[in-house]
């Protein structure tokens, strides 16, 4: 033993049977006298292949700047890898940044907002209906170092998770809620799916349901049950102008039937018209006259 002599190992040896902890806690010659060397070394070969690179561009230069000088666009930013392993937590850009040859490189991931097509899924319903619904999804890359550190594709993963989660959010709703909740339903989609996509640095932005398309049977059985709600709603409406109708006649029989009632209608009458029409002179005659009046010129009528 190199490191550890054969006396302080068995003194450690004996301390650890006193205390009753066992052999278990004790390690082999060999575990003891092991080294990690793996990330030791791993660290040195970066920093000599680092100072090689760094000495590549000073050799070539200023034609090796072709190679260290890299731009991204606006929308873009760059994840860069170092012998394989992301270099930094946060992705460079846009703009300028610069890479050591043979030892760097980048992928540029576009950050701008994307939309795809959900396909139409056939889903079966609370309700034991069956629909065909399909939708849209918007969503944009937050995180560029998580969508390539932790998915292979994010869009294409964002895309099936999608359509599971139309499937499972749909399922749980009955058909009249789909037709009438639409904005809930989308949101707590949009919702379900961020929750989701949020480890891959994918946002969702946006869940729409375009179109809800039902079986013939059950369209042809809508339009029947909608077609009688017609009806019988313009029956209650012909029914309530009628009964409407039937109180005015009887009202106004009533009124007829009273004299004094048919006065203070007279009555009314004329100063309905004297606020309308401020210019019409307008001479009141009793209802006595009038009623003599009608009574004269009705009498030759009988006689006749």
């Amino acid at each position: 033993m190199s490191k550890i002599d054969k006396r302080s190992y068995q003194e450690l040896e004996g301390m650890a049977l006193e205390k009753g902890v066992g052999k278990t806690l004790l390690q082999s010659e060999d575990e003891i006298e092991r080294v990690p060397v793996t990330g030791v070394a791993t660290s040195c070969c970066t920093v000599v292949l680092t100072i090689i690179s760094g000495l590549t561009i000073l050799l070539l230069f200023p034609f090796s700047l072709l190679y260290v000088i890299k731009v991204v666009p606006q929308y873009e930013r760059a994840v860069i890898f170092r012998l394989g392993r992301i270099k930094d937590d946060e992705a460079k850009g846009p703009g300028i940044f610069f890479l050591m040859p043979c030892i760097d490189q980048f992928v540029p991931v576009d950050v701008r907002t994307k939309s795809f097509d959900v396909p139409p899924q056939r889903i079966l319903t609370k309700d034991s209906v069956t629909v065909n619904v399909d939708a849209i999804v918007q969503f944009r890359i937050r995180d560029p170092v998580a969508s390539i550190k932790f998915v292979v594709n994010a869009a294409n993963a964002t895309r099936l998770l999608a359509q599971t989660t139309l499937r499972n959010t749909l399922g749980g709703h009955t058909l009249s809620e789909i037709l009438s909740s639409k904005d809930t339903i989308q949101n707590q989609m949009c919702n379900d799916l961020d929750d989701a996509t949020d480890r891959w640095g994918v946002d969702v932005q946006k869940v729409e349901i375009k179109d809800v398309r039902l079986p013939r049977e059950m369209q042809r059985a809508m339009a029947a049950e909608a077609e009688a709600t017609r009806e019988a709603s313009a029956k209650i409406i012909s029914a309530k102008g009628e009964l409407d109708s039937s109180r005015a006649l009887k009202e106004a029989a009533d009124m007829i039937a009273t004299p004094t009632a048919l006065q203070l209608r007279y009555l009314q009458t004329l100063n309905t018209i004297a606020a309308e029409r401020g210019s019409t002179i307008m001479f009141p005659i009793p209802m006595e006259i009038m009623g003599h009046t009608a009574m004269g010129g009705a009498a030759p009528q009988t006689s006749i």
